[in-house]
């Protein structure tokens, strides 16, 4: 037919597929833990709580100083003459007893580092999911496309056929007018499915931060791990309250926050510093020591309200830890329930429907297919794009159960298999 050089040229439009290996799922996640904004925002809070950690626990060493002085005076000692009086010291100084103060300051240093590495952990759990749905979006992109290419050709059939038909007066003008204004309609829709084929391979580069390597051809996973048991709701509700990282994160939040309130209390308790020194002096006097050695008693009588307004800072700030924990509770109990529920949802009713449905539609294009004459053709194109819709729909049922499977176990904070129960 005349059309067809268009045709084939509407269906080659698809971006050409890479010669190389397909990319696999396992590839995509394999990036997880490389450099990614996302991520790095939660390896920077780390190393920064790691070295304010460093910081606090440095705070009581010893401290060693060497001063040394260059200056002159006069006195009526010195029959009012300038002279010389200069020095040099060696001093070593270490905190014996600060009242507890730098040791709960080092345990809410130390509890801030292990909360960040747990919220680091959580990122890359989001960050695995956000790379498997980016990965997924790609291939349901591909299959929309190719379902809508079916349509697009079909319509094109139908307006081709009957242009030839209104030569020779079996069909109107309006009524090819309307096949073709159908063909039009299904060539925006195609081209539309074409255009998210390159947005959605764009998102996934920049999800991989490859954003200048879009990847071409994808290996479609198996997911074999959508069929293993569900655990009961209690059992993970138990598990997600106990090891969730983030909710783990936000607890020794909370226990930090205790123990910088129990540090800036201490302040008001007295210190005891162990003092040593060696000093050379250009002017002997009978009150210096070439050698000296003791202990320093500071006991913070009054200190305005500078202490009483950290510690109401502290507690305000503790207060505020509390509520975000207890709303963080709330909403990942709502979150596992939803996670839940939608694996339910997909393995008991709309995996069931999607397999049915392309069962059907499998059938009717083998019927379709027995048919020969050229009226009967558009059918069999029918048939054929209606069965990609068909597969289509069934791929994005096993697609979305491995996310709602991907998602329960970040919430949960750990893999679940087949022997998870037993070994929690």
């Amino acid at each position: 037919m005349k059309g067809w050089p268009l045709l084939l040229a509407l269906a080659l439009a698809v971006p050409a597929q890479a010669n190389g290996k397909p990319l696999a799922l396992d590839a995509v996640l394999a990036v997880a833990d490389a450099a990614h904004p996302d991520l790095d925002i939660a390896t920077a809070q780390r190393e920064m709580a790691e070295a304010e950690q460093a910081l606090t626990e440095s705070l009581n060493d010893a401290r060693l100083n060497l001063e040394g002085t260059l200056r002159t005076g006069r006195n009526p000692v010195l029959r009012d003459r300038f002279e010389s009086d200069n020095s040099l010291r060696l001093n070593l100084r270490k905190t014996l007893i600060d009242g507890g103060r730098n040791e709960a300051a080092v345990s809410a240093a130390r509890l801030e580092t292990q909360a960040r590495g747990l919220q680091w952990l959580d990122a890359r759990a989001q960050r695995r999911i956000a790379l498997m749905t980016r990965f997924f979006d790609v291939l349901l992109a591909d299959l929309r496309y190719t379902a809508d290419n079916e349509f697009m050709t079909v319509t094109y059939l139908r307006w081709d056929d009957d242009k030839h038909r209104q030569e020779l007066g079996m069909r109107s003008v309006a009524e090819v007018a309307a096949l073709e204004a159908t063909f039009q309609d299904a060539r925006i829709v195609r081209n539309e499915a074409e255009r998210k084929m390159r947005e959605k391979r764009l998102a996934l580069a920049a999800a991989m931060n490859r954003i200048a390597e879009l990847p071409n051809e994808l290996d479609d996973p198996k997911l074999a791990g959508n069929d293993r048991p569900l655990p009961e709701f209690e059992t993970l509700l138990a598990r997600t309250l106990a090891e969730n990282p983030r909710l783990a994160a936000q607890k020794q939040l909370l226990d930090a926050a205790q123990n910088r309130l129990a540090a800036i209390r201490a302040e008001n308790r007295p210190s005891l510093e162990f003092e040593a020194e060696a000093a050379t002096w250009s002017r002997d006097a009978a009150t210096r020591d070439e050698l000296r050695a003791g202990v320093n008693l500071v006991w913070p009588l009054y200190q305005g309200k500078r202490v009483d307004a950290r510690i109401a800072k502290e507690q305000a700030q503790f207060h505020l830890l509390q509520a975000q924990y207890e709303g963080m509770k709330l909403e990942l109990q709502q979150a596992l329930y939803v996670a839940w529920q939608e694996i339910q949802q997909l393995r008991e009713t709309e995996r069931n429907a999607a397999i049915v449905n392309a069962a059907y539609r499998d059938v009717a294009l083998d019927q379709a297919r027995a048919v020969y004459e050229l009226e009967l053709q558009t059918k069999l194109g029918t048939a054929m794009a209606e069965t990609q819709a068909a597969f289509w729909r069934k791929r994005s049922v096993e697609y979305r159960l491995a996310l709602a499977w991907a998602k329960l176990e970040a919430l949960v904070g750990s893999p679940i298999d087949a022997a998870w129960e037993k070994g929690k």
